[in-house]
C-alpha cells in the first residue's frame, strides 16, 4: 500500500499539470464546437457556400486541438494515437476540400469515415487515460458514439440537409462530452491529494 502511494506521489506533479492542460483544451474545444455550429446553421440560411469552408475548418481544428493535446502530455508518454489522429485530420481536411468539388454528399462521406476512425482513436485514448486520471467515461462514450455517427453520416450523405443537421448535432454532442470530461479532470487538476490512481 505504501509503495503504491509513493509511486502516486512521484507521478502526481506531472499528472496534475497534464490534467490542467487537458482541462483547458477540453473547455476550448467546447467553445469552438458551439461557435462552429452557430456559424454552420447561420451560413446555411445566409450563404451556403460558407458552409463548405466550415466543413474544411472542422477537421483542421481537430488537427490543431490534437497538436495541443500532444504538447499537454509528458515527453515520456506515448503519443502515437494522437499523432495518427493529427495526420488523419489533416488528410481529412484536404479530402473534404477535394470532395466538395463533387458535392456535399461526397464531403459528408469523407467526414463520416473520419468521424469513425477518430472515434476509435478517442476510445483508445479514453481507456488509456482512465488508468492515470480516472473518470474518462465521457471520452470513452464519445468515442463509441463517434464511430456510430460516422456510419450515420455515410448513410445520410445523399440527403444533404439531413446530413448537415446530423453533423451539427454530432459536434454539439462532442462538445457536451468534452465538457463532462473537463469537469471531471478538474478533480485531477486540483492537486495530488485528489488524484485517482485505480
Amino acid at each position: 500500500m505504501n509503495t503504491i502511494n509513493q509511486s502516486s506521489a512521484t507521478l502526481s506533479a506531472q499528472s496534475v499539470q497534464t490534467a490542467r492542460a487537458l482541462r483547458t483544451l477540453y473547455f476550448t474545444r467546447v467553445g469552438f464546437s458551439v461557435i462552429w455550429v452557430i456559424a454552420l446553421v447561420t451560413s446555411l440560411k445566409v450563404n451556403p457556400s460558407i458552409a463548405n469552408i466550415l466543413f474544411i475548418i472542422y477537421p483542421l481544428w481537430d488537427a490543431v486541438a490534437t497538436w495541443f493535446d500532444i504538447k499537454a502530455n509528458a515527453p515520456e508518454t506515448s503519443k502515437t494515437p494522437q499523432y495518427v489522429n493529427l495526420a488523419i485530420s489533416i488528410l481529412t481536411a484536404i479530402a473534404v476540400a477535394l470532395a466538395l468539388k463533387t458535392g456535399v454528399p461526397t464531403a459528408m462521406m469523407v467526414i463520416g469515415a473520419w468521424a469513425a476512425v477518430t472515434g476509435i482513436i478517442q476510445l483508445i485514448l479514453g481507456l488509456k487515460r482512465r488508468k492515470v486520471f480516472g473518470g474518462q467515461w465521457p471520452m470513452i462514450i464519445s468515442g463509441g458514439q463517434s464511430i456510430l455517427a460516422g456510419g450515420a453520416f455515410i448513410a445520410l450523405a445523399n440527403d444533404p440537409k439531413h446530413g448537415i443537421s446530423s453533423l451539427a448535432g454530432y459536434s454539439l454532442f462532442g462538445a457536451f462530452y468534452f465538457l463532462l470530461a473537463a469537469i471531471r479532470l478538474s478533480k485531477s487538476a486540483g492537486g495530488a491529494s485528489r488524484m485517482r490512481f485505480p
